[in-house]
């Protein structure tokens, strides 16, 4: 069934053996509930460790014991504390290095584990291998990070607004996915369901409780904590065993990924500490590269297993960067991430214009009134919905909240590879929004498609124009000859964010909401990184 749904897996090598329900003891003796997965056949075989707490039936069970154990691998599925059955109770980030070590220490009295460890596994279940790589167990050769997590705070937040939609979805995973695909779906479904009370709740505090079943007892905490330097998040951020990690590890990720950033930084981070690293970023959302993007995926992570734990390189990429080109639909191999670029600069100009000539001075360039009543509604970009990815915005730009700068029809095919930044000069009457910024391509038939976006906290004094840095991301984009580059501007992106409420209000806590006229002026630009040597070619591989 699964050669079926994914054509391109690698062929079976060995038929794969079961044993179910293995009690490991955690790190204060709670019990573990584990699956290993085997080859059938004589020898030795090196082991992989995947932790979840989104249970060990579906899709884990196929995707991670299944075909590995066919590859040659002993894996390790085990449910996370509190999850699956495993006893204790879950916690997003406080219990998951002592446990990884516990697992370790009990894999070492098992007669069929030689000492060559791997990792593996996606979101949540790569925020706990840099958990075990915080000090990594001298088995430990190899890591694949699947669009993956390391920073819970990023995944939450951005500049003071809380990740609404992205929180539910997340919630609904954590408390009902390791209960077995049925609870999960009607879960799912009464969210959707619900959801549209959820987001209009005024206080937004405590709303989504019923919606979610009851309330998981870490949401409100991460929600209600912004900061990322509260001491609330103290330990959560797992940053640092990359700026010093000597352990091979491939990172996977798709341009469109709620981490993208995240395995973006960490990526750099490893080649900084000199460790042996990869990259793949292909035109994937977080859940589509476990769906479409999962031959690709697969046979990646596979490849990079085989080189560090059966000493088999053969299939290795010569680049330690592979990365999908929008727009042109390529696979390009590069050196390094970011590649050499060549920042430029357009320009917010009269009559809703993108042009590269510089505007003097900071005069008054376009207004629009932001109702947090109705607020601009978030359109596809990095989402865990099944609207995530590039969509059309012709219904959002027709919106009179939202602003457009088109560039004229390009006269050849612009490459942009690395991160975009935008720089806004805006004024408001409250000196209370939110600026969300996006990037799209539009066709020569007027089609609107999202790029790449970011969001900021204005803080500013009513009336006063302020200088606002948005960081949006970082894409590999190709906008062909006749197409323009669009830049778009509003002061919501609403439920992917929480509304700014326009008072000084939380996000979280506001009960009065009032509109906000914002002022955008002529010294606000969007920079673009131009890429450096790219090129037509590319590789199909």
């Amino acid at each position: 069934m699964l050669r079926a749904t994914w054509r391109g897996l690698p062929a079976r090598r060995y038929r794969a053996g079961w044993e179910p329900g293995l009690v490991v003891p955690g790190a204060d003796g709670s019990p573990l509930l584990t699956d290993h997965y085997f080859p059938r056949a004589e020898g030795d075989f090196p082991t992989l460790l995947v932790r979840s707490p989104y249970g060990r039936g579906l899709p884990w069970s196929p995707l991670f014991g299944l075909l590995l154990a066919e590859q040659g691998f002993h894996v390790v599925l085990q449910s996370c504390r509190g999850t699956g059955g495993s006893g204790g109770a879950f916690d997003l980030w406080r219990n998951e290095a002592a446990d990884g070590h516990a697992t370790v220490a009990w894999l070492r009295g098992q007669p069929w584990f030689t000492g060559v460890l791997g990792t593996i596994g996606p979101s949540y279940l790569g925020y706990v291998q840099w958990a075990l790589a915080l000090d990594p167990p001298p088995e430990l050769k190899a890591m694949v990070v699947q669009v993956g997590l390391h920073d819970p705070h990023a995944l939450f937040h951005t500049d003071g607004a809380p990740h609404l939609e992205n929180a539910l979805a997340v919630a609904v995973g954590m408390t009902h996915q390791h209960r077995g695909t049925v609870p999960f779906l009607k879960a799912t479904l009464r969210l959707q369901r619900r959801l549209r009370d959820i987001i209009g709740a005024r206080p937004l505090r405590g709303a989504h409780a019923a919606a979610l079943g009851g309330e998981p007892p870490w949401l409100d905490g991460v929600m209600s904590h912004p900061d990322p330097e509260d001491p609330y998040w103290d330990g959560a951020s797992l940053a640092e065993p990359a700026e010093r990690l000597r352990v091979p590890t491939a990172l996977i990720t798709g341009w469109h990924d709620v981490l993208a950033d995240q395995t973006l930084a960490q990526y750099g981070r490893l080649r900084r500490a000199g460790c042996p690293a990869s990259l793949l970023v292909g035109p994937w959302t977080h859940t589509s590269a476990l769906g479409q993007g999962w031959p690709r995926v697969f046979t990646e992570s596979l490849t990079w297993l085989r080189a560090h734990l059966h000493a088999d390189p053969t299939d290795l990429r010569p680049a330690p960067v592979r990365v999908h080109l929008g727009g042109h639909g390529t696979w390009h191999d590069l050196p390094d991430w970011p590649p050499p670029a060549t920042p430029t600069t357009w320009h917010a100009a009269p009559d809703r214009r993108l042009t590269r000539h510089a505007p003097t001075g900071s005069a008054p360039l376009a207004s629009f009134r932001y109702d947090p009543a109705d607020p601009t509604p978030s359109l596809g970009g990095p989402l865990l919905s099944r609207t995530a990815g590039p969509q059309d915005n012709g219904p959002l730009e027709s919106r009179a909240d939202v602003l457009t700068f088109t560039g004229p029809p390009l006269t050849e095919p612009v490459e942009i590879l690395g991160p975009v930044t935008a720089r806004v000069s805006i004024s408001t009457d409250t000196g209370h929004a939110h600026v969300f910024t996006r990037l799209c391509d539009v066709d020569p038939q007027g089609r609107s498609v999202n790029v790449c976006d970011g969001l900021g906290l204005l803080r500013a004094t009513a009336h006063s124009p302020t200088r606002l840095t948005v960081p949006m991301s970082s894409t590999a984009h190709r906008f062909a000859a006749g197409h323009r580059i669009r830049w778009q501007l509003s002061a919501a992106a609403h439920p992917r964010y929480a509304r700014h409420p326009g008072t000084h209000h939380t996000p979280l806590d506001a009960t009065t909401l009032r509109p906000v006229h914002l002022t955008l002026h002529t010294d606000s630009t969007l920079t673009l990184p131009y890429g450096v040597g790219v090129g037509e070619g590319g590789v199909d591989r």
